[in-house]
């Protein structure tokens, strides 16, 4: 009998389509993003209509300029750089612990501890009890209404947990038998192995944050302390007056010129916030798949 024809390894037809359809996935998720990139760089004119598909028209960067020079963004860039930095490290150190305790076998009510935890992770009080929770704890308008929600998350708590739980345990074990304390093997143990969900817990964390603006919204009526992406929602969404509302001429064409260059101001500033957050994963990399597929293990 004829063996059926197989795909060994080396096939070069096998080989040309993997490659295909790494090109093809590849163009679907990045075009969007250079499609925005392109927009940026193009007259106000052609960004308006959004007839720009593959190169730029009419080189222009009148709209990177002008965010260069404004204030105001390089203020909510400072705020969210400031709320993305200690709620990382508290998000990573409170995950950390809470899971490594909830590891710990000889601990008082561990199943019950997990089980409280669980709960609140399906069901929550609303958005009214937690904004009046937050007015009563004197958070509201206060820069820490944007830290101290955001650097606790049972879901990474769990993910930590089942991580923690596909090391030997025989590495603890030995390390106790050593004189080791419980806190000497979580710092000495646990930590250094934990770096792939860190990582993970880290980019959660990092681009959540970076991303995030109902909070601000809610907490921060004042611009002062508002992120980048309240600001960005300004430029979209609160863009000024109606044209039917200018009675002089001059001052409506005006007004239609600034929604041109708005056109393109939107696109530039798209770019310039989600830039850092595109910068920050390579360094992640490394660990990331790894902490991705042992973290998600079930227990």
């Amino acid at each position: 009998m004829k063996k059926k024809k197989q795909i060994r390894e080396g096939n070069p037809v096998a080989t040309a389509v993997m490659y295909l359809l790494a090109i093809g996935i590849t163009f679907i998720a990045m075009y969007p993003m250079y499609y925005v990139l392109i927009l940026s760089l193009s007259a106000p004119e052609y960004a308006a209509t959004m007839r720009v598909y593959t190169v730029p028209k009419g080189f222009s960067l009148a709209a990177f300029n002008a965010l260069v020079g404004d204030n105001k963004m390089w203020r909510a860039y400072f705020n969210t750089i400031f709320y993305v930095i200690p709620t990382t490290i508290l998000m990573v150190l409170n995950s950390t612990v809470v899971a490594y305790g909830l590891n710990y076998k000889k601990l008082i009510g561990r199943k019950f501890l997990t089980m409280f935890l669980l709960i609140p992770m399906y069901f929550s009080g609303g958005m009214i009890p937690s904004f009046l929770l937050m007015v009563r704890l004197g958070l509201y308008d206060s820069p820490l209404s944007q830290i101290i929600p955001a650097c606790f998350s049972i879901w990474n708590i769990i993910l930590v947990k089942a991580y923690f739980r596909s090391i030997p345990e025989s590495l603890s074990e030995a390390a106790k038998m050593d004189g080791a304390s419980v806190f000497q093997v979580m710092v000495r143990i646990m930590i250094p192995l934990g770096k792939p969900i860190f990582a993970v817990i880290a980019v959660y964390t990092i681009v959540g944050v970076w991303n995030s603006w109902f909070n601000a919204l809610l907490y921060l009526p004042h611009t002062q302390w508002q992120p980048l992406q309240m600001y960005l929602r300004r430029v979209l969404v609160e863009s000024g007056k109606e044209l039917n509302q200018i009675l002089d001429a001059a001052a409506a064409k005006e007004m239609a010129m600034r929604r041109l260059s708005n056109a393109q101001l939107k696109y530039a500033m798209i770019i310039f916030t989600t830039l850092p957050v595109l910068c920050t994963y390579p360094f992640f990399q490394k660990y990331f798949i790894k902490g991705m597929v042992l973290g998600s293990l079930k227990e």
